[in-house]
């Protein structure tokens, strides 16, 4: 199929929850479990601050980076964002 998944994707200040490569773009995800019920926005800001898009901005790819929330109150994704 062409995709390549690299879970817990390593980079010299932290780990990427998960990398997804698949032909010129790379999708990095940041998975965070919340103790409310609202988005926090707190997964997207954490990969933005490492900076785990580093290692892949050569100019060959596209990068899109995406922080997905999950509620422990409600056991679902109560919020997701993506930079891109």
């Amino acid at each position: 199929m062409g995709l390549e998944l690299i879970p817990e994707d390593v980079t010299n200040i932290g780990q990427c929850d998960l990398t997804v490569r698949y032909g010129d773009r790379v999708y990095l995800f940041e998975f965070k479990v919340i103790e409310g019920e609202e988005a926090t926005g707190e997964a997207i800001k954490h990969l933005l601050e490492r900076d785990y898009a580093a290692k892949y901005r050569d100019g060959k790819a596209e990068v899109v980076q995406m922080g997905i929330e999950f509620s422990r109150a409600k056991r679902q994704i109560v919020g997701w964002d993506v930079v891109g």
